[in-house]
């Protein structure tokens, strides 16, 4: 559907997964999530060795990114150049972390990819899910990726609703969105472009680009502050 095209929410050329986004099979981002670990299985062996190390099964790491010792990291995984993961970091597997990202203290991530330059920093959980370049969680901001009756994930939005026809889908962030500490973003949220989440929000459904999203009800229009830009503030 238009509505959920790609590039209305993620610029494909910050993520070393590009291509995923680029079949003419995918029409809605959340189609990917089934394939990311066959993505990561063919691709890993390609890397260039001057760049990458694969340091387990299925698991290649950029040698410019800092990897704490105490981080678990299980395959498959594709780790880029300049990203730090930090103590007791949690990555379980299908995950591919774009360049220069934070992922923190006590942070999980299983089955998503994260674009280049998103910092997850503190106690985040980010499952089934994809999160856009320069996006970033606050301290304790979650992606719920599973309904309570384990039913089909469906997205709502002003048009109506669409079964994802998936189990498991957490959230799609747009690229320079933020999410506010502690806030839980629903199964099957779409957040636009350069959004702005309050803390302790309880998000679902899709949140159009370029708004403060104080709650339900609660949306705020911003303005750009200057041309070309990615700066913006509240009306």
């Amino acid at each position: 559907m238009e509505i959920f095209k790609v590039s209305n929410f993620l610029d494909t050329e910050h993520t070393i997964a590009k291509y995923m986004f680029e079949s003419e099979s995918v029409q809605n981002p959340w189609e990917i999530l089934p394939s990311i670990a066959v993505f990561i299985e063919a691709l890993g062996p390609s890397l260039p060795e001057e760049v990458f190390e694969k340091v387990g099964e299925n698991v290649w790491i950029s040698k410019s990114a800092k990897i704490a010792p105490t981080a678990s990291i299980t395959g498959p995984c594709i780790i880029d150049s300049g990203t730090e993961v930090r103590h007791c970091a949690y990555i379980r597997g299908n995950a591919i972390i774009g360049k220069n990202c934070v992922i923190g203290n006590s942070t999980e991530i299983k089955n998503s990819i994260i674009f280049d330059e998103v910092q997850i920093p503190h106690y985040n959980y980010v499952g089934d899910s994809i999160l856009g370049y320069k996006s970033h969680l606050g301290a304790g901001a979650i992606t719920s990726n599973v309904k309570n009756d384990k039913s089909n994930v469906v997205v709502n939005f002003s048009l109506g609703k669409m079964d994802t026809k998936l189990r498991k889908f957490g959230a799609v962030v747009g690229d320079y969105s933020q999410i506010g500490c502690n806030t839980v973003l629903n199964p099957g949220t779409i957040i636009g472009r350069n959004v702005s989440i309050y803390p302790l929000c309880n998000v679902r459904g899709m949140i159009n680009e370029n708004v403060i999203y104080k709650g339900e009800g609660k949306v705020t229009p911003k303005i750009k502050l200057k041309k070309d830009t990615q700066q913006y503030s509240a009306i």
